[in-house]
């Protein structure tokens, strides 16, 4: 009877309130076996049996891991006792029951097991394995420290997309940077060189299983000088470093056009000869260069030899401006050299001749405004010295008769009155009578 009371309080026994019994595996199986427990007795039934675990610690840190890599889980406790630590997964299954693994997963290996450790390593990871796994140490009550595995995914390609491969200098160039399926969404940003360039918008959307996908927009206008020069996209992830692509910019304008002198170094004097080189730079390369002559026909006696233009014996008849041309598919553009020809005696430096490229024009001294601006000043000083006579004029000084006088001293009018009154009995007191 008493052997029946025992076993039928076995069966009622239940598990504590809060805690969730591991799944027991054959692997667990064997080890109550060897410690001679019943197996259907619950882990939680072991609790009866154990020591008191007040003053243990179960500690784990969280872990971060990219997709493919390999996690370190440790379950670590201070001042074990021998009790039972065993890990489990966000299923609640049991991954290893001290240096046993029930779970049939093989890429969960044993790195430690000792009396205060054990560390499980888990390789290949996915996104699959992410969440929160359980560290548990039998113990009365029992201990639970929670380990959460977070998995990152890089993503999986960087793409350019541009509207066409070749654009004319002004025209609007847009680019687009895609950073696809990523966890979490990467930042986008672009580059010209060492210089930072603005997108115009990001668009950030949510993918399936928790992925994502980024999405840059770039505009800016073709200038001649981005001819070459790499435009870079660049995510920033914390998965990866430095994953960026580039796109080559082709960048098509009209010649750049100058005109120098190659012989002689100084004044262009009479009988000499003169040799003017025109330099043209554009993409693509100029077609053709065109020598003329402003406003005139080219002298006879005048070669053109390639690019260059050469006066084999200069006269007066020479001077004028000349212009060289240039064209490309793109457009034309130009450059100017003004020729003075001076006496064959000459030795005074000439005024520098600049030459000018394309829709620019000479800097040119109008003497006629020169001249306006000076009579506009002589006549404001004429009208000034009007102004100052008619003042003067009108303000010659001040005069006292001797009927005012001594009416200066006085403090008010009425003063001023006996003053001027008193000093005209004085007057008549000095008058003297003769008999």
């Amino acid at each position: 009877m008493r052997g029946e009371q025992e076993k039928s309080s076995t069966r009622t026994r239940h598990p504590r309130r809060g805690v969730r019994p591991a799944v027991i595996g054959p692997a667990t199986h064997h080890y109550y076996k060897h410690q001679q427990i019943h197996p259907r007795t619950s882990p939680i039934d072991l609790y009866q049996g154990c020591p008191k675990g007040e003053h243990q610690n179960l500690v784990t840190e969280d872990i971060t891991v990219v997709e493919g890599e390999v996690a370190i889980i440790s379950c670590r406790v201070k001042n074990n006792d021998d009790s039972v630590i065993q890990l489990l997964n966000p299923n609640r299954q049991t991954i290893y029951f001290r240096d046993v693994r029930p779970l049939k997963d093989s890429r969960f290996q044993l790195v430690n097991f000792s009396s205060n450790e054990l560390r499980v390593s888990l390789s290949n990871v996915t996104l699959e394995d992410e969440g929160r796994y359980l560290c548990q140490l039998y113990t009365d009550p029992p201990q639970e420290a929670f380990t959460t595995i977070t998995v990152l995914v890089p993503p999986h390609n960087l793409v350019i997309d541009v509207q066409k491969d070749t654009y004319v200098e002004g025209e609007e160039v847009e680019m687009n940077c895609t950073a696809l399926a990523s966890k979490p969404a990467g930042t986008i940003r672009w580059f010209q060189g060492n210089k930072a360039l603005t997108a115009v918008k990001t668009d950030v959307e949510y993918m399936e299983e928790r992925m994502f996908r980024v999405r840059s927009q770039l505009v800016l206008t073709a200038k001649r000088e981005d001819d070459g020069i790499p435009i870079v996209c660049l995510v920033d992830h914390p998965a990866v470093k430095d994953l960026q692509t580039q796109q080559y910019l082709d960048v098509q304008y009209k010649p750049m056009v100058s005109v120098s002198v190659k012989y002689p170094q100084g004044l262009t004097r009479e009988g000499e000869t003169l040799e003017l080189v025109c330099s043209a730079t554009g993409k693509p390369r100029p077609e053709s260069i065109l020598w003329q002559r402003v406003d005139d026909d080219l002298p006879e006696h005048v070669l053109i030899l390639g690019d260059n233009l050469l006066f084999g014996n200069l006269n007066k008849t020479d001077n004028g401006t000349y212009r060289c041309e240039a064209s490309n598919s793109v457009g034309s553009a130009s450059a100017d050299y003004t020729l003075f020809v001076y006496d064959a005696s000459a030795t005074t430096e000439p005024a520098v001749h600049d030459t000018w490229a394309g829709d620019e024009t000479p800097l040119v001294v109008d003497h006629a405004v020169i001249g306006g601006v000076v009579a506009v000043v002589v006549f404001a000083m004429l009208c000034l010295l009007i102004i100052l006579g008619r003042y003067f004029a009108r303000h010659k000084g001040t005069y006292f008769t001797h009927e005012a006088k001594g009416a200066d001293d006085a403090a008010d009018a009425d003063t001023a009155i006996i003053n001027a009154e008193g000093g005209q009995n004085s007057c008549e007191e000095k008058k003297e009578y003769f008999i």
